[in-house]
């Protein structure tokens, strides 16, 4: 029996049926080192803006509303939590598969 095989990059994707062959939507490419950058220089940026406006509303600057800074400060929240979730899945992940026998 004589089996042969074409190397993986002379295969082209599959469309599903009904489907017009669309391309996907672009994807950065870069991977998950840069993903995890970005959102902490987002984190990082919200929080400091939150910071910023706090410091404005305390020293009684009248072009900043109150609910503009609180709306601030709700993102910045926002943005650390999923931020420190996501830290907190990687590390379990990291410890599953360190804990695995092989």
């Amino acid at each position: 029996m004589n089996v042969t095989t074409k190397p993986l990059h002379t295969l082209s994707p599959v469309s599903l049926p009904g489907s017009s062959g669309l391309k996907p939507p672009d994807v950065q490419v870069g991977g998950f080192l840069d993903a995890m950058k970005q959102a902490l220089a987002t984190t990082s940026q919200l929080q400091s803006e939150s910071g910023r406006l706090s410091r404005e509303v305390t020293f009684g600057n009248p072009t900043v509303s109150l609910e503009e800074t609180m709306f601030a400060g709700v993102k910045s929240n926002i943005a650390f939590q999923a931020t420190l979730q996501s830290r907190n899945r990687i590390v379990q992940a990291y410890t599953d598969v360190m804990n695995m026998q092989v």
